[in-house]
């Protein structure tokens, strides 16, 4: 009868420090996924503040260059001055007020570079082939969220009219926007004049500060194709709002 006893009590003294061992581990365990989660957010937060400083480093350049490329488009034709005065008005709002905001919604974006379109075309002949075409889903959920960054969509522009071919006779320049599946499209594309003008302008600042944004702001969520096909250069961009935007909840921004 004592060795039952004597069993039973070892049984339960073992029982009981594999319990002691067991609590032990799962509150180390906790412990270390708290200091896994406080770490996680100290790099999240320092992250932001380089992003965040990367950003402002950009656009202290773009919005300069943004100007300088106006204000020399519309000195240039003089008798289109009022026409285009309205339209950079609409666009030097759009960069002093909403542009200084993280993010915009889509229509404001596209009715920003809509009126940017409008400016450059002052530096083209009437009769130049300048197609714009859009194909907005306005019942999409996310196209009235500001989920896009402003001014995203100055390079494609500017490089199409600065590096377009304006003389021969099949000329033109193609900008065609898309709001649809939750996602925002932009293609542009112009024949070219030149191969080695391109190579120029793909190396150049504007398309390092595109490319630069984007992975800041939207990681993977993104596609930038831009290739020579028959002499005419595409440019495609797409930005899967849906899925940043579920990343931006899950990680609690």
């Amino acid at each position: 009868m004592q060795e039952n006893n004597t069993i039973t009590f070892i049984f339960l003294a073992i029982l009981l420090l594999l319990i002691v061992i067991i609590c032990f581990l799962i509150y180390q365990l906790m412990q270390f996924k708290k200091a896994k989660d406080d770490a996680e957010k100290s790099f999240y937060a320092l992250e932001m503040k380089v992003n965040d400083l990367q950003l402002e480093t950009l656009e202290s350049k773009l919005n300069p260059h943004l100007f300088k490329n106006i204000l020399n488009s519309i000195q240039s034709h003089a008798y289109q001055t009022y026409f285009a005065l309205d339209k950079l008005a609409n666009v030097l709002d759009y960069i002093l007020y909403e542009s200084k905001k993280k993010f915009v919604t889509a229509k404001e974006e596209i009715d920003f570079a809509l009126n940017l379109i409008e400016i450059n075309k002052i530096k083209i002949s009437p009769l130049f082939e300048l197609k714009i075409k859009t194909n907005i889903n306005k019942e999409d959920k996310l196209y009235d969220q500001p989920l896009l960054a402003p001014l995203i969509s100055i390079d494609l522009i500017e490089n199409a009219f600065k590096h377009a071919d304006l003389q021969s006779a099949d000329a033109f320049i193609s900008v065609v926007f898309e709001f649809r599946d939750n996602a925002f499209f932009m293609t542009v594309s112009n024949k070219i004049s030149d191969k080695k003008v391109l190579k120029k302008e793909r190396s150049g600042f504007g398309h390092a500060t595109l490319e630069h944004r984007l992975r800041i702001i939207y990681k993977n969520n993104f596609k930038l194709d831009k290739f020579v096909e028959n002499d005419v250069y595409i440019a495609h961009l797409k930005i899967d709002l849906l899925e940043y935007k579920t990343e931006m909840l899950a990680s609690g921004r």
